[in-house]
């Protein structure tokens, strides 16, 4: 049975850091597009990175390049998702995803095969 488990969120200050996890199970996913989603109350769920974990190669939305970065250890076969310079508007429920062809272009929540439970990120101003 696949499972994705997110951890790492919690209540941090503008201009602050967190670094969330994906711990992924029950399959390999060396062919698997990885992705962080995140969802802010009244707002639609959005793409925020996503991650081919064969190659590393990754794409990210506009509005976190250059803060976000995208990782993983497959040792672990989790996923990371560092967050720096964190803002009041990244806050949201961010959720992991996984899909076995799915493109790393695709914001397409349902593009994905598994999804994780979330885990929310709250940025004080």
């Amino acid at each position: 049975q696949v499972q994705l488990v997110e951890s790492g969120g919690g209540l941090v200050q503008a201009g602050g850091s967190l670094r969330l996890s994906c711990a992924a199970s029950g399959r390999t996913f060396s062919s698997y597009t990885m992705a962080w989603f995140r969802q802010a109350p009244g707002k639609e769920r959005e793409l925020v990175a996503a991650m081919r974990w064969s190659t590393a190669v990754s794409n990210y939305a506009d509005s976190v390049k250059g803060r976000f970065t995208i990782s993983r250890d497959s040792a672990k076969n989790t996923v990371y998702l560092q967050m720096n310079s964190l803002k009041p508007e990244d806050t949201a429920v961010y959720s992991c995803a996984a899909g076995r062809d799915t493109s790393i272009y695709s914001s397409t929540w349902s593009a994905y095969d598994y999804w994780g439970q979330g885990t929310q990120v709250t940025v004080s101003s």
